[in-house]
């Protein structure tokens, strides 16, 4: 097995205050805050569970964000 890469740190956020933001304003302020990659998906998507560091990833309905994580 190789050496693990220096990866970056992911940014210290409160991932609860994109809660209620529209989905706009949440990917600008994501991106202005340093995430790398910023994924909006609906409610009860299917999507992989790989942790992809430096991403966020949002729970849009309605155009608002309504649940948030990391990877």
């Amino acid at each position: 097995m190789g050496p693990v890469p220096n990866l970056p740190a992911e940014p210290e956020d409160d991932l609860d205050s994109y809660v209620g933001l529209d989905a706009k304003a949440a990917e600008d302020v994501a991106r202005e805050r340093g995430w790398t990659t910023v994924r909006a998906l609906p409610p009860g998507a299917i999507i992989t569970m790989e942790y992809l560091r430096g991403r966020i990833n949002f729970e849009v309905a309605d155009d608002a964000v309504r649940r948030c994580w990391r990877g």
